[in-house]
């Protein structure tokens, strides 16, 4: 199954083209808005005042509740958009961002309002794929759960901790960035390859990196690899039944790119959000000479608590691309 997204932030519709869909899946539409309200807009103090529906649309693939087995579309109206407050960014690249990147790539035809293709609300249509992905997985006995491990320096914060950070980080100008924890479980052994292409870990991380933002992948113990000795590295085998398990988890389900009954364990790092209130410096494209910048407009102080659906959904795509579904 492969998806495609389109759309920018600031034009009409964001959406996703889904071909090769299986035929006869029953399409939840009130989880899949459940999963989209989870990542939504505009809900308090920790996100953008951006408010969207994000009611999905299914033009095609689908009939009397089932997917059909042809191309799936569907699209997410854009409702609440300020693009004037983004016209400087034409000439002012935000640092951090990828303002610069986009132009120099594009030639200065890129849609620069809201960040065009490259924002973060091309995550809502990812997060429609992920869905009808996991409604797949579900049948499958799959299950892909996630957490925040890390924001703002803090391990496993409670959620008055999570909101302290966020509004702190918001009343100095500023954003803050984190880690999120996802275990898929559900999968058996032996799925996957050591080869280009065909790696679990490869497949996992060609998704995750895919997500804005993810600057960071780890499987299992990840870096913590690095201060370990094979005698703590080492995961023991043992008999669970007719079942072969491990006593512990440090390989994060996959050995040698092949899943090996575990959970499929890994930790995301987010960065934090580049649009700041905050004075920074950047370049005026169309001078040629180095300027100021002050971003204005709507931002998240924050995205790591709505990112958690959005790397729940590409570890699903990712899960279907692996066991093959």
């Amino acid at each position: 199954m492969n998806y495609s997204i389109f759309g920018e932030s600031h034009g009409p519709a964001i959406g996703v083209v889904l071909e090769g869909v299986p035929a006869g899946v029953a399409v939840d539409l009130d989880f899949i808005r459940a999963e989209l309200a989870r990542r939504a807009p505009g809900k308090g103090p920790l996100s953008t005042t951006r408010k969207e529906a994000d009611e999905p649309e299914i033009l095609s693939g689908v009939f009397e509740g089932c997917t059909t087995g042809t191309p799936l579309c569907a699209v997410i109206r854009n409702t609440d958009t300020r693009s004037k407050d983004y016209a400087k960014l034409k000439d002012l690249p935000r640092p951090g961002h990828a303002d610069f990147a986009a132009a120099v790539r594009y030639g200065g035809y890129q849609d620069y309002r809201g960040g065009g293709h490259f924002s973060g609300r091309l995550t809502a249509p990812l997060v429609f794929a992920g869905a009808l992905a996991k409604l797949m997985l579900n049948q499958k006995g799959v299950e892909i759960t996630s957490s925040i491990s890390v924001l703002g320096g803090v391990a496993d914060p409670s959620p008055e901790q999570v909101e302290e950070i966020v509004l702190a980080a918001r009343q100095d100008g500023d954003s803050v960035g984190g880690a999120i924890a996802c275990t898929v479980s559900g999968v058996s052994a032996g799925f996957g390859a050591p080869d280009f292409g065909c790696n679990a870990e490869g497949i996992f991380s060609q998704y995750l990196f895919a997500v804005p933002a993810v600057k960071g992948v780890a499987f299992g113990a990840g870096f913590g690899f690095a201060c370990m000795r094979g005698s703590e590295a080492n995961d023991p085998f043992y008999m669970d039944g007719p079942a072969v398990r491990t006593r512990s988890n440090c390989a994060g389900g996959v050995n040698g790119g092949i899943t090996n009954g575990m959970p499929i364990a890994f930790e995301v790092a987010i960065r934090p959000t580049p649009s700041i209130a905050r004075e920074q410096d950047t370049v005026d494209l169309s001078r040629g000479r180095n300027a100021k910048l002050v971003i204005e407009g709507r931002h998240d102080p924050c995205i790591v608590p709505r990112a958690l659906p959005v790397i729940e959904a590409a570890a699903a795509l990712a899960t279907c691309e692996l066991m093959g579904i």
